[in-house]
């Protein structure tokens, strides 16, 4: 089995053209209603799981797995009972 680890992760996307990296940590059952973000984000769950919602699609997410979204990608969290951990790629947009 391939195992990434953070150090990778990071060469990877600032390799990609991600200008910020980093560790994210979400509360357990946190609901966080449709909102959007002024970059795009290549993310990886390394811990927990959370379901998210994007163009009325519901995505159940959890360690192991990898998702993106696009600069002011309408979305929605909503993350299980144990919360979770995301490497977290940020991509801001130009201005």
């Amino acid at each position: 089995m391939n195992t990434l680890d953070f150090d990778t992760f990071r060469s990877q996307a600032l390799a990609a053209g991600y200008d910020d990296v980093l560790v994210r940590e979400w509360a357990p059952g946190l609901v966080v209603d449709t909102h959007t973000h002024p970059f795009s984000v290549n993310a990886r769950v390394v811990r927990g799981g959370v379901v998210l919602t994007c163009g009325g699609e519901q995505k159940k997410l959890t360690a192991g797995d990898s998702f993106s979204l696009t600069f002011d990608e309408p979305h929605a969290e909503h993350y299980g009972p144990e919360g979770a951990t995301f490497w977290v790629a940020r991509r801001n947009a130009a201005a």
